[in-house]
């Protein structure tokens, strides 16, 4: 029992260090309220700016897609509980993203500004990717993609279920909503700066190239029916015209993040 009680104590943290990491890069990304964001920091050369900032974000690529992968987590699970394998991942990478936030270069060069209601629609872009990246956790299984289902599960001595494969909502839209809304939050500002376009470049080739890697992991699991829901949805960018499909299921941890 104490164990068990450990894990979930484990999670519960993990999940804490999460939630800070997650609202610290709202004000982070788009220069609100924290100390320290992507426009606002100690001065840096350009080429100090670059080097450190490239090195931080392949930093969080490495690690978020090393251990996403099965072969990593059946390695990881000879050494730790396998209830604490999700919330193991979401601690390094919250952990990792805290440390971008505090080494981050800033570039404050423009690259754009805009004002007047093209700023606004800006801005309510902005705030809509991040509305679309939390929401929809939650419209798969936010607290199993969080690690916390995990261990209450262990605290009961119960088996890990297995999860259907459904789209729920904006998954009929797109096959991956959240990313589609890291998206819209890193490019959706009136005023962009170098250092900004470079995190925005460099975070849109990384969930690029990932989602290959979590995409052929999800056809190895579901194999025809992700197929299907491949040709029937697009993976980003939704269709403005297009047919609507039966409904087709997904796995809380298929059809989100690359992990």
């Amino acid at each position: 029992m104490v164990a068990r009680l450990a894990i979930l104590l484990y999670a519960v943290v993990s999940y804490a260090i999460f939630a800070a990491s997650f609202l610290y890069a709202l004000g982070f990304v788009g220069n609100y309220v924290v100390p320290k964001s992507i426009d606002v920091g100690p001065p840096a050369s350009p080429g100090e700016a670059i080097a450190v900032n490239l090195l931080l974000m392949s930093l969080f690529a490495i690690q978020h897609s090393v251990m996403a992968r099965a072969s990593f987590k059946r390695w990881l699970t000879s050494f730790v509980p396998a209830a604490c394998e999700r919330s193991t991942y979401v601690l390094l990478s919250s952990l990792i993203l805290l440390l971008l936030f505090w080494q981050w270069r800033p570039i404050p060069a423009p690259v754009w500004q805009v004002t007047g209601i093209a700023a606004f629609l800006l801005i309510g872009l902005h705030w809509l990717g991040w509305l679309i990246a939390f929401a929809s956790t939650h419209m798969i299984d936010h607290f199993d993609l969080f690690g916390l289902r995990q261990a209450f599960v262990a605290l009961r001595s119960a088996e890990t279920s297995g999860q259907s494969f459904r789209t729920p909502l904006l998954y009929k839209i797109v096959r991956h909503p959240i990313m589609l809304g890291f998206l819209l939050a890193f490019w959706a500002t009136p005023e962009m700066t170098a250092g900004h376009l470079l995190f925005a470049l460099a975070n849109t080739a990384y969930i690029l190239v990932a989602l290959q890697f979590e995409e052929r992991d999800l056809i190895a699991a579901f194999g025809a029916t992700y197929q299907e829901y491949r040709r029937r949805v697009p993976m980003l960018v939704p269709r403005v015209f297009g047919r609507r499909g039966t409904e087709q299921r997904t796995s809380p941890r298929s059809a989100g993040a690359p992990q």
